[in-house]
């Protein structure tokens, strides 16, 4: 019997070896995996930064008392810079204000005409396009501040449809 059960311990302590082994390859290929999700999450990030971020934010505002029409196709939609001389209807107003100075301006264009689309709207005439002052930055101690005011691009449409 002496012989039989240092038979079974010794095959208990390979077993235990051989399962070590096992958790320990799991463990590395775990590690792994983090590591390179942590260094793509790292790449995307410094990708990001490194592009930087250009959006235009809009929003649009419908007159009281027009009728509502269905959504137009942003393709169609004319940016004009003066009142057609064509008969239309104002809808509403649309507002665009790009992230920074250098969002180019197809990219405005397309951003008006997304927004103006909402409307049901055939054309956007633009009415205001400047920078100006948006908000203020404090820095500095009480008796003291700096304030260095945050500028940016805003550019105003009327949006119409045509009779």
């Amino acid at each position: 019997m002496p012989l039989h059960s240092s038979l079974d311990i010794r095959h208990f302590d390979s077993l235990n070896t051989l399962e070590g082994k096992t958790q320990t390859t799991q463990g590395n290929e775990t590690m792994k995996s983090s590591i390179s999700s942590i260094t793509l999450g790292v790449a995307i990030l410094i990708l990001f930064l490194g592009s930087g971020c250009q959006t235009v934010t809009t929003t649009h505002m419908q007159d009281i008392g027009v009728p509502r029409y269905p959504p137009s196709d942003p393709a169609q939609i004319q940016i004009l810079r003066t009142e057609p001389t064509r008969p239309h209807v104002r809808l509403g107003e649309v507002r665009a204000e790009p992230s920074s100075q250098s969002v180019d301006v197809t990219q405005i264009e397309e951003a008006l005409r997304n927004e103006t689309a909402k409307l049901g709207a055939d054309a956007v005439v633009v009415v205001y396009d400047r920078t100006q002052v948006r908000g203020a930055v404090v820095t500095g101690p009480w008796w003291g501040p700096s304030i260095q005011p945050i500028e940016g691009r805003i550019v105003i449409a009327v949006a119409i449809k045509y009779q």
